[in-house]
């Protein structure tokens, strides 16, 4: 995917970039860990999985701004998920 297909970034939200090399069943286990690893929102950095459970529930955590589910599907490359803050 090239720059110019990056979507847009909600206002007040907190962006990952996951690069994905192989397809993943599960999306909630790949962002935690992408969260834990990242330094840039500590609140992000050591969330607890009710709180993380809890974005997903609360539709604040989007994919092509549209609401993820836990369980959605991952392709291998680039993801851009978005967290509403």
């Amino acid at each position: 995917m090239n720059p110019t297909n990056i979507p847009p970034q909600p206002p007040k939200s907190f962006r990952v970039t996951l690069q994905i090399l192989n397809s993943r069943t599960r999306l909630d286990g790949v962002l935690l860990a992408a969260l834990r690893a990242q330094g840039e929102n500590l609140n992000l950095k050591n969330i607890s999985r009710l709180q993380f459970k809890k974005l997903f529930n609360d539709k604040k955590v989007l994919i092509k701004g549209q609401p993820a589910r836990p369980s959605s599907e991952l392709a291998s490359g680039t993801t851009w998920v978005d967290i509403l803050l």
